[in-house]
């Protein structure tokens, strides 16, 4: 979809969605609180404290994750190709920065980002233009960063009748896992961990115990990647004879 397809969704983006994934028992709260917390995890767990972190979510929509993030980390920053969109995730979320882009370079210099993620974007990038959107994810983020990309599970037929059943998702080709950590690896960055998530359509202590155990499973709704930018490097310069 273009940006301008996009920006008709601006006020009802959170409707559409629960509507393509309500026939599961889902709910878009839910689903986009429990991607937070995956993410708040993944960043404690790999760099500590998180209220150090400056963080971008790239394709960020009308904000939603980003009210469940913005005050854990010291500086979060959103991107997206929609305008209108943008403006909705600004009145939501006053405390993140926000910025329109092409789609194409970010906007930031190389090293920014302790975290660059993307919560279910990259089905939404063309095939030709994938390995450039992460590409640029590895440019933004600081060596020894990470880049976590969440993604639909195309292996679940019940996400595969969401995503079909999803407006904004017509013409989309899912991301099998493979696929996905090939972009990362090309890109330089080491993929470090997988997971599937998003087995159970709610949240119980019980389910979310369980829920950890079957992480590797193929199974989950949706499956999230973590690469990490390893530091570049020195080959130390040989001496030659005189």
């Amino acid at each position: 979809m273009s940006a301008s397809e996009f920006d008709a969704y601006k006020d009802r983006y959170r409707e559409a969605v629960q509507s393509a994934i309500a026939f599961a028992g889902m709910n878009v709260d839910y689903c986009t609180e429990a991607k937070a917390e995956a993410l708040l995890e993944i960043c404690r767990r790999r760099l500590g404290a998180t209220s150090r972190l400056q963080v971008l979510d790239l394709g960020c929509g009308v904000g939603l994750s980003d009210s469940y993030l913005a005050s854990a980390f010291r500086t979060l920053w959103g991107v997206d190709v929609s305008p209108e969109c943008l403006a909705t995730a600004a009145r939501r979320n006053p405390g993140v920065h926000y910025q329109v882009y092409e789609g194409d370079t970010l906007p930031f210099a190389d090293g920014t980002f302790d975290v660059v993620f993307a919560i279910c974007v990259l089905h939404h990038v063309g095939l030709d233009q994938r390995a450039r959107f992460v590409a640029e994810m590895h440019r933004v983020v600081r060596q020894g960063g990470l880049t976590v990309v969440f993604e639909h599970n195309p292996f679940n037929p019940l996400t595969r009748m969401a995503v079909s059943r999803c407006p904004f998702d017509a013409g989309v080709v899912l991301l099998r896992p493979k696929g996905t950590a090939q972009l990362l690896t090309r890109s330089g960055l080491e993929v470090v961990e997988r997971r599937y998530i998003l087995f159970f359509p709610f949240r119980s202590r019980i389910l979310r115990a369980v829920e950890g155990s079957l992480h590797m499973l193929p199974l989950g709704g949706q499956y999230y990647m973590v690469g990490r930018r390893v530091a570049a490097v020195e080959v130390p310069a040989v001496a030659t004879a005189a």
